[in-house]
C-alpha cells in the first residue's frame, strides 16, 4: 500500500463502495457509543460521544498504517481440537463476548433497574465509559480494516473514505443518540442488534462465515416495522391529544423499596387467615 494517487473510473467506484461500506459498518459502533453515552450525565453525554467517535477514527487510521502487522495476525497461532486459532480470531471472539455480556447487561438494567449504575452498584464514570467505547473500537476497526485493504490498494483513499465517513457518522450520532433514547422499544431493538453483531463475531473468530445479509437484512425491516409503529402512534396521539408511552421500562430498585417490600412480606404471618375467612 501507498500514498500515491491516479485517478481512474475504478478507483472513484472504489472509494464510493469503500465510502458507503464504512458507514454502514460503522452504524453498530454509533449505537453502542450512543447506549454508553447515556448513562453519563445530560452534560458529559456529548463530550463522550465525539471523543468515542473521533478515538474510533484515529484507531481505525492507526491500524491502517500498520496494516501488513493486521494482515500478519490471520496467520494461525495455535490449534485447538483440530481448529487454528489466529491473533485476529481471538480479537473478534473476546469483543464479540464483550459486546454481547455489554447489551445484555443493559437489556436487564433496562428491564429490572439499574438506572446509571454497573452492576456492582458503583456510578458509571466518563473514564470507564471511553475505555469501554475504545474497547470496542478496536474490535470492530480490526475487520473493516482487513476488508479495506482488500478493496483499495491507495491508503490515500481508504484514510479520506474513512474520515468523511466518521464526518457523517459524527454529524448524525447526535441525531441517533436522541432517536434512540427516546423511543425505549428502539433502544431494545438496538441492544438486541449489538447482541447480533456479537454473536457475528464469536462466529467469525470460529472462522463460520455468516453473511452479513442475514443479519442486516432481517434488521432493517424490523427497524421499517418500528418506525411504522412509531408513525401510527405519532398519528393516534395527535387524533386524541394525549401522549401515550408504547414502553414504560423499570426504574432503579432502591434499597428503601427493597426494604418496604421485605416489610410488607413479613408483616403478614402464618396466623393470619386466608382472604375473605369469616372470624
Amino acid at each position: 500500500m501507498d500514498l500515491s494517487l491516479e485517478f481512474s473510473p475504478d478507483l472513484i467506484v472504489a472509494f464510493l463502495t469503500l465510502f458507503v461500506l464504512e458507514i454502514v459498518l460503522g452504524i453498530d459502533n454509533v449505537i453502542f457509543i450512543s447506549i454508553l453515552a447515556s448513562k453519563l450525565p445530560a452534560e458529559q453525554q456529548a463530550k463522550a460521544r465525539n471523543l468515542g467517535l473521533s478515538l474510533a477514527m484515529i484507531t481505525r487510521i492507526g491500524l491502517l498504517f500498520v496494516a501488513s502487522w493486521i494482515i500478519s495476525l490471520t496467520n494461525d497461532l495455535f490449534e485447538l481440537f483440530g481448529m487454528g486459532f489466529s491473533g485476529r480470531d481471538l480479537i473478534l471472539i473476546v469483543g464479540g463476548l464483550f459486546l454481547i455480556y455489554k447489551a445484555v447487561l443493559e437489556i436487564h438494567e433496562k428491564l429490572e433497574g439499574g438506572g446509571e449504575k454497573g452492576g456492582n452498584g458503583k456510578a458509571v464514570t466518563f473514564g470507564a465509559v471511553i475505555a469501554q467505547i475504545l474497547l470496542l473500537d478496536i474490535v470492530f476497526s480490526f475487520d473493516s480494516v482487513i476488508t479495506a485493504v482488500g478493496m483499495v490498494d491507495s491508503l490515500l483513499v481508504i484514510v479520506v473514505a474513512v474520515v468523511l465517513s466518521f464526518g457523517v457518522m459524527l454529524f448524525s450520532s447526535k441525531y441517533i443518540f436522541a432517536f434512540v433514547n427516546k423511543h425505549p422499544t428502539v433502544k431494545m431493538l438496538a441492544l438486541a442488534f449489538l447482541v447480533l453483531i456479537g454473536v457475528t463475531l464469536i462466529a467469525d473468530g470460529f472462522e463460520v462465515k455468516i453473511d452479513k445479509a442475514l443479519i442486516y437484512v432481517p434488521i432493517a425491516f424490523a427497524i421499517i416495522v418500528e418506525a411504522l409503529n412509531l408513525r401510527y402512534r405519532s398519528r393516534q396521539e395527535k387524533k386524541s391529544g394525549t401522549h401515550v408511552d408504547p414502553v414504560k421500562l423499570r426504574q432503579p430498585y432502591t434499597e428503601a423499596q427493597d426494604d418496604d417490600a421485605t416489610a410488607a412480606a413479613t408483616s403478614s404471618g402464618p396466623t393470619d387467615g386466608p382472604r375473605g375467612a369469616i372470624s
